[in-house]
């Protein structure tokens, strides 16, 4: 237990005179490494379950419009928890806020493995998600605050080519632990990640963390508001399908608990989300590129393996190596774009990024079950190479020009856009399946041939092709965002 109100060396912790002693200038790149592997074991919890979507659906007996809370149940913990990263970091510091959620993550990891019912699963998701949005903006917290501008973009760039691995190996080798072992070995993965992360931060992180600052009450009143509309929200593009007066009604109060949340932070005294952000242009216009491109990514990202086993009838560890080299791609990309953002200006860096997506998503809307395997990955690593492209630029232009004091708060802002459009996207995705499913007259269920596997191929191409407008019409935003200088940075 860390001492009461975060006051004070825990016993054996290490201080910042003795690391920057032992380590000098590396420490700062060893504490980057370090958030880098938290980092990935939360997001190889996010993708892994993928794969095993059908798998799930089949032990308990799940329709689309359940099965897609997997995903999406964590995506909304995960958003929900960024909110929550600036209020921790100045209450207990890097230290100790990245190892709680490291135990977090771990915990939920081992727990539902085990889970007995779909409730479970689902309340270990939830676990998960917290942890990965308490995890998640730390790197770009840290790269904005420690490192020189001149050096950002080789640290974006080389905690990128880490992190983008997770996505890459984790449907990978969910495949094929769904086939050698079944859907409960997958939540077993981000075990062992947990604890070298946490062993990493014990050793490299100080208890006298520099990102600690004035304790300021936590606005519980905006976080609530946050969860409950955002769950409103959900639910109700969700109940759509099943009854539209239950589903208008639900978005529409989650919509409006959104307009009272907004409302409510503009008076709050210590607010969630400081609305003096959006008084910055390229930071206003980064949001909406951020939230846009989250929901066609996210969105994407649950459709695919699903698309692969269940319309083209590949088998789990098929429709996961299919992202394998499109990872690899990524991972090469975003190094090198990370050491471009000081030469190529953000806008033109992300909105060539959106555009190559954008096109992977609606080349994929033609597939059919003539279209070859190899097409398929080359599909999916135009797609990488965009959002290589597009996240460090994004990050770096959306934030240069930002007030120092709101760095924080700025990227955990900024990735809790891209993530509400991330769970947004998610639940769009099933449910927009769903209904195109219908439509056609086909199910997911069992071995379909002849018009019935037609009929799928056509509900998941028009599913890919809103996907690929959607994250089209981010360009638009994209456009709006240029360099600022960088206010003077405070001593370290």
């Amino acid at each position: 237990m860390p001492p009461r109100g975060g006051d004070g060396p825990a016993r054996g912790a290490p201080t910042r005179a003795q690391l920057r002693e032992r380590y000098g200038d590396k420490l700062r790149w060893l504490v980057l490494v370090t958030l880098m592997i938290g980092t990935m074991s939360s997001i190889v919890s996010s993708t892994i379950v993928n794969v095993a979507v059908p798998d799930l659906s089949r032990h308990f007996g799940l329709g689309q419009e359940r099965a897609q809370w997997v995903a999406a149940s964590f995506m909304i913990a995960m958003t929900l928890a960024m909110l929550l990263t600036p209020w921790l970091l100045n209450r207990y510091g890097l230290r100790r806020t990245f190892l709680g959620a490291a135990v977090l993550l771990g915990v939920g990891g081992l727990v539902g493995g085990f889970s007995p019912t779909y409730g479970v699963m689902i309340a270990m998701r939830v676990a998960e998600g917290v942890a990965a949005g308490i995890m998640q903006p730390l790197p770009n917290i840290l790269i904005l605050r420690v490192f020189e501008e001149r050096e950002q973009g080789r640290a974006m760039g080389m905690f990128g080519f880490g992190v983008v691995l997770a996505p890459a190996l984790g449907p990978s080798l969910g495949g094929f632990l769904v086939e050698s072992f079944g859907w409960r070995s997958i939540f077993f993965v981000v075990v062992p990640l947990t604890i070298v992360a946490g062993l990493m931060a014990r050793r490299f992180m100080a208890i006298d963390s520099a990102m600690m600052g004035e304790r300021k009450p936590l606005d519980w009143q905006g976080l609530a508001l946050a969860g409950v509309a955002t769950v409103m929200l959900l639910n109700g593009l969700v109940e759509l399908r099943e009854d539209t007066v239950t589903g208008l009604l639900l978005s529409g109060l989650g919509v409006l608990l959104l307009v009272l949340f907004v409302l409510w932070q503009l008076r709050a005294s210590d607010p969630l989300m400081n609305m003096r952000l959006y008084s910055y242009r390229q930071f206003s216009a980064g949001a909406v590129v951020a939230f846009i491109y989250g929901a066609g990514l996210f969105g994407s990202t649950y459709l695919l393996p699903v698309y692969m086993q269940m319309a083209l009838q590949y088998s789990p560890s098929q429709a996961g190596f299919v992202l394998l080299p499109a990872g690899i791609a990524l991972a090469v990309t975003i190094a090198a774009a990370g050491r471009l953002t000081s030469r190529v200006p953000p806008h033109i860096q992300v909105s060539a990024g959106l555009a190559l997506l954008a096109a992977s998503f609606l080349l994929m809307a033609l597939g059919s079950l003539m279209t070859p395997y190899v097409v398929l990955v080359a599909l999916a690593v135009l797609g990488r190479i965009g959002l290589g492209c597009i996240l460090p630029s994004l990050s770096l232009g959306a934030m240069r020009g930002v007030d120092f004091s709101l760095i924080a708060q700025g990227s955990s802002v900024i990735n809790f856009v891209r993530q509400l459009g991330g769970a947004i996207g998610v639940s769009l995705a099933g449910v927009g399946l769903q209904w195109r499913l219908e439509s056609h007259g086909a199910l997911l269920a069992g071995n379909q041939a002849g018009a019935d596997a037609a009929a799928r191929i056509r509900a998941f191409d028009e599913t890919f092709l809103a996907v690929g407008l959607v994250i089209a019409t981010a360009i638009l935003a994209a456009w709006r965002i240029r360099p600022r200088q960088q206010p003077e940075r405070v001593g370290q």
